[in-house]
């Protein structure tokens, strides 16, 4: 049904040879090194997915060995003593990045995907100067929330960046190892907060650069993107969008290093040509009255198309399903163990700071590891299976852990074994999250859309992933010094809920054509499909269809923007 698209995708992966299709992480080396320039682009796409690693990872990982810090405790003091405002000193980054998602839309498509980047790593930037020469919890605070709203806007950009500038066969590669990324992040918090815990000493001795260090190392990967990404091409799926097609050409020509006319060139231009003549068409079929590219039309378009996606009861469906996967990915727990990693660990029983910071340093190692074999096999496994297995590791663990604290949590210090024993399974539900509901829900919430709305119900997803996360961090303090063991109990039954949801409500997705997704979520009408022969039609139309069967190269009429009656 997908007739010249289909035909495009088959030839394009012939004509991308070594450098082309990558289905594990050793061809995708082996196709990238065949490429340099293909290399190099790969080489600071890697180095986009570090740096969201930095204020996504590796800040959720750093601060949380900040809190427990002598010297941190001593001079912030009176928002780190009591539950309540301790929770909002770490979950107002996750507000502000919140709000930072909310803006990047509109300003990725207005400046580029460059200068948005560029303009979220200035506001990282100055949130991260703030809080790192902090002498009063309210600096902590103002910069926490500038640098949310940093890295709210970096996470949605700079994948958008990579995926719309990255080859076509390691884009989803890419993508894969952007959550390699993350969980490296982590890691190399805890064991940076780990060395810098002994600047001074551990006790009443410890020196501010204990903390302070930590908080500014943010800078180096933050300022290496802003400057670098000044020196890279701009993004020619934007470049299309704002009808400048010379320019989009020479981009891709030399990311592939090929000449302009070159049947590759020319597929990928196409296609990026037949995706945004689509999208334009699409919308002038659902709204013809708001076509005059007016700030007002342009508005009432986005609100309206927001709309249809609670309207339309398949679309409802997929939204609920995106939504609560990621309401239920942050309601195990993960990001409670991640921030307040140290705080758990000593409430069970492990004493001196430390030895705490050890202990966290071993959820970064084990969390890291159990993302890999995540990356290489979950196509092969499907989506179901590793998030409900996933979910049950994760609930048992939390029972155990929760069982443990009820028995021996006014004497950890006769039962030293069941300490032991507690932090082992805080670390096996760390494997558990990393193989599972870390990388698999986003896999689930990008592919189960229609194309021509896509966007908008990723940025649904994403939104709910994080007022969700902000929620978590701000309530964890406080469970922790109320509920006890509880605490523990409540997220292993959020976990186990998710997995009951996702075995029950959630249909696997691997492998499914867009005939069969409209099928399995109840689509009369046949949405998916739908967009699938409208694609066909503009890659006839555009002669996209002609360069994939090798045919002639078309017509100059073929690169019309408006659609033919």
């Amino acid at each position: 049904m997908a007739g010249g698209v289909d035909f495009a995708l088959d030839r394009r992966r012939a004509l991308a040879g070594k450098s082309g299709w990558a289905r594990t992480t050793f061809f995708l080396l082996v196709g990238l090194v065949h490429n340099r320039r293909v290399f190099l682009i790969a080489v600071f796409a890697s180095l986009g997915g570090l740096y969201l690693l930095s204020p996504i990872g590796y800040n959720q990982g750093v601060f949380s060995g900040v809190l427990s810090m002598k010297s941190f405790e001593d001079r912030m003091a009176s928002a780190v003593d009591h539950s309540g405002t301790k929770g909002w000193l770490v979950a107002i980054l996750e507000l502000g990045a919140w709000f930072g998602v909310l803006c990047t839309g509109y300003l990725a498509d207005r400046l580029s995907r460059k200068y948005t980047i560029v303009l979220a790593v200035i506001v990282f930037c100055i949130g991260v100067v703030v809080q790192t020469s902090a002498y009063q919890p309210s600096s902590i605070y103002g910069g926490r929330f500038i640098t949310g709203m940093g890295v709210g806007s970096l996470s949605m950009a700079v994948p958008l960046y990579n995926a719309e500038l990255a080859p076509p066969e390691v884009r989803g590669s890419l993508v894969a190892l952007q959550q390699l990324a993350i969980t490296f992040g982590i890691m190399v918090s805890f064991w940076i907060d780990y060395g810098t815990n002994y600047i001074g000493g551990t006790g009443a001795s410890q020196s501010e650069a204990a903390w302070r260090i930590p908080l500014a190392l943010q800078l180096v990967p933050a300022l290496i993107l802003g400057v670098g990404i000044l020196f890279m091409p701009f993004s020619p799926r934007w470049l299309v969008n704002q009808q400048r097609e010379d320019e989009a050409l020479q981009v891709l020509s030399r990311a592939r290093g090929l000449p302009p006319d070159s049947d590759l060139v020319q597929i990928e231009f196409l296609e990026i040509k037949a995706q945004y003549l689509f999208e334009k068409e699409t919308s002038a079929l659902k709204f013809p009255q708001y076509q005059d590219g007016t700030s007002r039309s342009n508005f009432l378009l986005g609100v309206y198309d927001y709309l249809s996606l609670l309207r339309t009861p398949t679309l409802l469906r997929r939204v609920l399903v995106g939504s609560l996967t990621m309401f239920f990915q942050q309601w195990t727990g993960v990001n409670a163990i991640l921030y307040y990693a140290p705080s758990i660990f000593t409430d069970l029983g492990l004493t001196g700071n430390t030895t705490n910071l050890l202990a966290t340093g071993v959820v970064g190692i084990v969390m890291f590891l159990a993302t890999i074999p995540a990356v290489l096999y979950v196509d092969k496994v499907g989506r179901k299976p590793v998030l409900v297995s996933g979910a049950l590791i994760m609930a048992a663990c939390h029972l155990i852990v929760a069982v443990l604290t009820g028995l021996y949590h006014n004497s950890w210090g006769s039962h030293t074994t069941a300490g032991w024993v507690a932090c082992v399974f805080v670390w096996i539900f760390s494997i558990a999250f990393g193989y599972s509901w870390g990388p698999c829900c986003w896999i689930l919430v990008a592919e189960i859309w229609p194309l021509s709305i896509r966007g908008k119900g990723l940025s649904i997803a994403a939104s709910s992933n994080w007022m969700n996360n902000f929620i978590v961090g701000e309530v964890t303090p406080t469970m922790m010094t109320h509920l006890g063991f509880g605490t523990f109990v409540f997220f292993g039954a959020f976990s186990l809920m998710g997995g009951i949801f996702v075995l029950l409500f959630v249909p696997e997705t691997k492998g499914l054509t867009l005939e069969e997704m409209d099928a399995v979520f109840g689509d009369r009408e046949g949405l998916g499909v739908a967009d699938q022969e409208r694609q066909t039609e503009i890659a006839n139309r555009i002669g996209l269809t002609a360069y994939a069967e090798g045919g002639d190269k078309g017509s100059p009429e073929h690169y019309e923007d408006e659609p033919k009656a």
